[in-house]
């Protein structure tokens, strides 16, 4: 039996990478959910037993070393193994730097986007390497390419892709597969739940989301993506573009940027 750990699987597209995980591998796969709310885990564990699964629920809050540590020993413990451990838990924001007097929420969001995937990493290392299994860092867009507004979100996502790609060399002789997603916008409520520049949750989005990818298919595509072993999964047409563009016209890019902001908010 397979044993993947998904943290921030209580909503959005990590509770979305459960339910389809367990609909490809029934009984075969065992799903171990994490994130802060263990009402909505609960909810999120039964969808994947009704589909066959066997599941562990750990409320964990990946901001606290400890408490990622204790989410795998608490994974080995009933399963026995690790085989993949998907990094999806994060936080949002969106505020102007010259807005944002108190910088200590930039501190708190790092601790989360970036420390909770780091952290968990590190306490699972040695089952992935045990059963050469997959790591997955769900970053974003932008982690790819500043967006204006998102100085504190783009620095953890940048983070989570260093760090992920020098680990993924490190890994290379391990039998390790290490896979970065970077989604763009997709059609969840994340952005609401986000920082605002004074720290507080900004219950909206101030990005333009008219055409934004399904929750499903952002999914999918991770899933597709861990099970290919690729090093990384850039969802969108205009994701590889300015990837590429970057390079070769990087004002190009910011003005991109810039256009895929909403004016008004």
């Amino acid at each position: 039996m397979r044993t993947i750990v998904i943290t921030g699987s209580s909503d959005g597209i990590g509770a979305e990478m459960a339910r389809q995980l367990a609909a490809r591998g029934g009984a075969e796969v065992a799903l171990v959910l994490a994130a802060r709310n263990g009402a909505m885990l609960d909810a999120v564990a039964g969808q994947c037993q009704s589909l066959g699964a066997h599941t562990l629920t750990v409320p964990t809050d990946v901001s606290v070393q400890a408490e990622c540590i204790a989410l795998v020993d608490a994974a080995v413990a009933r399963f026995g193994r690790i085989d993949a451990l998907i990094n999806n838990a994060g936080r949002s924001a969106h505020a102007l730097f010259e807005d944002v007097r108190d910088l200590g929420w930039y501190e708190d969001l790092m601790r989360v986007n970036l420390w909770g995937s780091v952290w968990c990493t590190h306490a699972a290392l040695a089952h992935l390497k045990a059963a050469r299994g997959s790591i997955v860092a769900v970053s974003s867009l932008a982690g790819l390419v500043g967006v204006p507004g998102r100085t504190a979100y783009a620095a953890t996502k940048f983070a989570m892709a260093g760090f992920f790609e020098a680990l993924r060399a490190e890994l290379k002789g391990a039998g390790v597969s290490v896979t970065t997603a970077y989604p763009g916008v997709v059609a969840t409520q994340i952005r609401h739940h986000g920082y605002n520049a004074a720290g507080q949750q900004l219950g909206k989005s101030l990005l333009k989301e008219e055409g934004a990818m399904s929750v499903e298919e952002c999914a999918r595509l991770i899933i597709d993506g861990m099970e290919g072993r690729r090093r990384d999964v850039v969802m969108t047409a205009k994701g590889k573009a300015g990837r590429f563009l970057k390079l070769v016209a990087p004002g190009l890019v910011e003005d991109m940027a810039l256009a895929a902001v909403k004016q008004d908010g």
